[in-house]
């Protein structure tokens, strides 16, 4: 039997009063009243008490983490995620695409509106300076370090030092790793806290959680609805305006070759109407800094290659394989054979304000320009690091051995005076050893008896993919005799008419 407990009269009324007679309650029943007494008073009264304490102290942080970064923290990046899911889905635009959502499906709008809703809760971020600031730069920095020897090849700090300070600032950068958010959330640190565009891959909780207290935004990359199109549109838009330092990936996806890609024209788009509508209210500008990055081993290399054997984006990496590969190379370490993965080089290059792109355009012919601008400048910052060199000689020079790769890398720093080439500590003969190691680890090459390097059957791919990083930027083949041309081609069509008689 439950436990009671009795309410008794506080006056000297008589006990059949209906306002002062005993009640009796059951115990659980009491402490649940009590329960929701307390808490309503601390949501009332504690609550916004305690929350105005650590908002003030959060500002005061803020404000001395400003001091120090080269592009301080907008005040649109601080925003509560509530009020800013409301502002998005009020947008003028948004309400328009509501109308027409609930005319095209045959719903009521409320039922539309909710939609929106819905999509504004996935992509708007609940950026935390403390998170993003305490946790996620320390762990971007040890990661990076733990896994590759970490180089900027060339910064053009003229230029990136030049940006207006009211400018909003994009980084835009190729993608070849999933390892390129952790290392420019690294290199980036004293700049400025950067809002990433993520795909559909980190939607996956608890790293969908750390990854919005970091300030990314999530999109869904082949989305053909018109209303979620909107919403993500105009939340780009209103970071464009608010001065947000975003960083996003033109490509949209990894490169399954190693190659550069075209650039896929949405978000770009997207600020750039953002640009047009901020230029009509406070002329603010909006300036990109091309980020180009290169490994000597790209974490997903064999996955990437095999989805493009196959001719299928779509790929997954299942946990039990990637938590084989994370306790092996933790076994290693803790045996003393652990190895970092080479290095990993990245550039800053050429920045462009898009006031550059001639006004007078369309948007659509305006963003065109641009992405192909963007994806040139980028492409002519790629470092050229150890192994992709390394690849790219054996490939389109042949076999040979150790003092042969060296001449060859001699040579191309000759030819290529303006190329980012990463070099390590020891020059030439140091960069060789250095690929060299990674690639007859990994059994990509075979090393003959007399010292002439090959490529293992079945490895081509990989070679390939690393070399396809850098190939846009080493110089032409060297083009086959031409037979037949000039007093030759006469002396060949002699000897071929011979020939047949």
């Amino acid at each position: 039997m439950l436990p009671r407990v009795a309410l008794v009269s506080l006056d000297g009324c008589r006990q059949d009063c209906a306002m002062t007679q005993t009640v009796e309650l059951p115990l659980w029943l009491f402490v649940l009243i009590l329960l929701f007494a307390v808490v309503t008073f601390a949501s009332h009264f504690l609550f916004p008490s305690v929350r105005w304490f650590f908002r003030r102290r959060l500002e005061t942080a803020v404000r001395r983490l400003n001091k120090r970064l080269e592009r301080p923290i907008e005040p649109f990046k601080l925003a509560r995620r509530y009020d800013m899911i409301q502002r998005l889905i009020h947008d003028p635009a948004v309400m328009q695409a509501v109308s027409e959502r609930a005319a095209e499906a045959g719903v009521p709008e409320n039922v539309a509106f909710e939609e929106a809703r819905r999509y504004a809760r996935e992509i708007v971020p609940s950026f935390s300076a403390v998170a993003y600031f305490s946790f996620a730069i320390r762990a971007a920095r040890f990661l990076s370090n733990a896994i590759y020897r970490v180089r900027v090849a060339h910064v053009d700090e003229p230029s990136v030092a030049g940006i207006d300070k009211n400018a909003t600032v994009i980084f835009v950068m190729n993608h070849r790793s999933n390892m390129d958010y952790v290392l420019v959330t690294y290199l980036a640190a004293d700049r400025s806290a950067l809002s990433y565009a993520v795909g559909e891959w980190a939607r996956v909780w608890p790293l969908s959680r750390l990854i919005r207290a970091m300030g990314a935004y999530f999109i869904r990359r082949r989305s053909r609805n018109e209303l979620y199109r909107k919403v993500l549109a105009a939340y780009v838009r209103l970071a464009t305006k608010g001065g947000v330092t975003q960083a996003i990936f033109p490509e949209g996806g990894l490169s399954l070759d190693g190659a550069m890609a075209q650039a896929k024209l949405g978000l770009l788009k997207y600020i750039v109407e953002g640009s047009e509508a901020q230029n009509g209210q406070d002329g603010k500008d909006v300036v990109f800094v091309p980020v180009a990055l290169n490994y000597d081993r790209v974490l997903e290399d064999k996955i990437l290659t095999s989805a493009a054997r196959i001719g299928q984006r779509r790929f997954k990496a299942r946990i039990g394989i990637i938590m084989f590969r994370m306790l092996r190379q933790f076994w290693l370490w803790l045996t003393g054979r652990y190895h970092r993965f080479g290095y990993a080089a990245v550039s800053f290059g050429r920045p462009l304000s898009l006031s550059e792109i001639a006004a007078d355009r369309s948007q659509d012919a305006r963003t065109k320009a641009l992405s192909r601008e963007l994806m040139a400048r980028i492409g002519e910052a790629v470092p050229l690091a150890p192994v992709p060199v390394v690849a790219w000689i054996l490939l389109h020079r042949g076999a040979m051995d150790r003092a042969g790769l060296e001449a060859e890398i001699t040579r191309l720093t000759a030819d290529l005076p303006l190329a980012h080439l990463h070099l390590p500590e020891g020059g030439e003969a140091h960069a060789v050893d250095v690929a060299l190691r990674q690639l007859l680890r990994r059994r990509l090459l075979r090393e003959g008896a007399d010292g002439r390097l090959t490529i293992r059957d079945g490895q081509a791919d990989l070679m390939s993919y690393y070399a396809n990083s850098i190939a846009h930027l080493m110089p032409p083949p060297d083009p086959a005799p031409d037979l037949y041309e000039g007093t030759a081609t006469d002396a060949v069509a002699e000897n071929a008419a011979s020939a047949r008689l």
